[in-house]
């Protein structure tokens, strides 16, 4: 799921979620949300995301990379 994914690649950047708001211009809320599965993401807010964590939208659908690290 994108929660376990956005979790895992943000924590492996190194970023806060408010640092991560910060780079894409959500609010730190909007990411805390995202994270717990609790609000729904549109494809603008899913490319913004991925490309502030570096990784192409597909890697950030991808869970096969949260689940291997024990996400």
């Amino acid at each position: 799921m994108l929660k376990h994914q956005l979790r895992y690649l943000r924590n492996k950047k190194g970023l806060s979620q408010k640092e991560l708001a910060v780079l894409t211009g959500l609010h730190q809320s909007q990411v805390s949300k995202i994270e717990s599965g609790n609000r729904k993401v549109t494809a603008e807010e899913l490319q913004k995301l991925a490309a502030a964590l570096g990784v192409t939208v597909a890697e950030l659908l991808d869970e096969q990379q949260a689940e291997a690290a024990g996400e």
